[in-house]
């Protein structure tokens, strides 16, 4: 019996010092991945946005001047 209570509190205690442990944040780089990613996504709408802005642009630049001639 004196045994198994040693082991039990053993366990109780090796759980309770690697509970902090668990809790750290271990995805530095995978953060800093998704980071990337979403700056990259963001940076491609933009550039969407832009060329769609141009070719609108363009589409009416080619508009009046097929109406001045």
């Amino acid at each position: 019996m004196k045994r198994l209570t040693t082991l039990i509190f053993a366990a109780i205690i090796a759980v309770t010092l690697s509970a902090p442990a668990w809790a750290q944040s271990t995805t530095g780089a995978n953060t800093q991945a998704k980071t990337q990613a979403k700056k990259d996504a963001k940076e491609d709408k933009k550039d969407a946005k832009k060329k769609k802005q141009a070719d609108k642009k363009a589409k009416k630049d080619a508009k009046k001047q097929a109406t001045k001639k």
